[in-house]
């Protein structure tokens, strides 16, 4: 098992979280959310596979992220994303008038997080030279 950890690498956990996120909900009716809960959607053995397995990939992603992140890593990773929202509102790039486009915004931030979360023990031994206990060899 290789170790090597980069850009291709944190892109690739990015990749896996927005389809998580995004896949399971966004401002579109193209999510499970807007095809499960569609008026007249019955639920079914597909539906129900498809919501099973985006509960394990929650799991996995948030499991991941908690370890790692710990509860105040998550509570300043979405203090900081939260600040960014801010910043680009009270700069006027991003407008409180237009709803769809913060919800776009922070199921992007969120995914950013998850993606942070799943990489953090990497990102942390490149920055200090120490290692996880997941990563020591017996």
């Amino acid at each position: 098992m290789s170790n090597d950890f980069n850009a291709v690498s944190f892109l690739g956990r990015f990749a896996f979280a927005a389809v998580l996120v995004f896949g399971t909900y966004n401002p579109t009716a193209y999510s499970y959310i807007g095809w499960a809960f569609a008026e007249g959607a019955e639920f079914g053995p597909v539906r129900a596979l498809i919501g099973i397995l985006l509960i394990i990939g929650w799991i996995i992603f948030l499991r991941a992220s908690f370890n790692s992140l710990g509860p105040l890593g998550i509570i300043l990773g979405t203090a900081f994303f939260c600040a960014v929202i801010w910043l680009l509102v009270d700069q006027g790039w991003l407008s409180l008038e237009s709803p769809g486009m913060i919800t776009w915004l922070a199921l992007l931030l969120v995914a950013v997080l998850l993606a942070v979360g799943m990489s953090w023990a990497h990102i942390r031994r490149r920055l200090s030279g120490q290692y996880s206990v997941d990563d020591v060899e017996d």
